[in-house]
């Protein structure tokens, strides 16, 4: 048997103020970085090792990996980082408030540009700041391959390519691996392992800062998965 453990990122500072997140590079909130540390001293004591981890290139996911890590005194596994673990790129509403958004745009339209697979919200333009192509570490990415907006559909496109070329592999040869990343690239690989239809995966909601453990067969087929940390 297989474990993978899958972890959102602890509570950021624009999940506390109710901000659209997306590829915005925020800070976790005092409460985050307390959960990044708790789900490391609950896989510590429920045995847990890794060889390797993956994650995001957005601090809040980078820094929750870092304190689950050093709680469990396995700081020196080899951590690999990919854009394609990103949060979705909500487009033109990073970083606006959602109460307020909704006040604007209204409750159903927001609903749509949240959680439907397959609406996207409004594009960035390419002159925006919040455009990543105006972002450092995005600067070995082609145009193709940079968002001004994405729906899940988007997400689950590139996390699952992630997948394939690189974690499955890994997974496959024995390596025993922890994922830390978002809401959303998260959904959208258990979407994948659980084969969740699209109507049911808008229902899906991911505690902030505790672990998942999936066991998996031999294939990588999902035999049960559940929360470490009870709530």
């Amino acid at each position: 048997m297989i474990k993978l453990v899958l972890v959102r990122h602890g509570q950021s500072m624009w999940n506390l103020e109710n901000k659209f997140t997306g590829w915005t590079d925020v800070e976790l909130s005092e409460q985050g970085i307390k959960e990044a540390k708790e789900a490391g001293k609950i896989l510590k004591e429920k045995g847990f090792h890794f060889d390797l981890a993956y994650t995001s290139v957005l601090k809040r996911a980078e820094d929750t990996l870092d304190y689950i890590l050093k709680e469990m005194g396995e700081e020196n596994i080899e951590i690999k980082r990919n854009w394609r673990l990103n949060e979705r790129h909500y487009g033109a509403l990073q970083g606006l408030n959602k109460d307020e958004t909704r006040e604007k745009y209204g409750a159903e339209q927001v609903l749509l540009w949240r959680r439907s697979t397959d609406v996207r919200p409004p594009e960035l333009e390419e002159n925006d700041p919040r455009y990543p192509g105006n972002d450092e570490k995005y600067k070995d990415l082609s145009k193709n391959e940079l968002p001004k907006t994405e729906n899940l559909i988007d997400t689950i496109k590139r996390v699952l390519e992630y997948w394939n070329s690189d974690i499955k592999p890994e997974l496959e040869k024995g390596k025993r691996i922890i994922i830390a990343a978002h809401g959303n690239s998260l959904r959208g690989l258990i979407k994948y392992l659980d084969n969740i239809s699209d109507e049911d995966i808008i229902k899906l909601e991911l505690q902030t800062g505790n672990p998942i453990c999936y066991e998996l067969d031999d294939t990588l087929k999902p035999i049960r998965h559940y929360y470490l940390k009870e709530v």
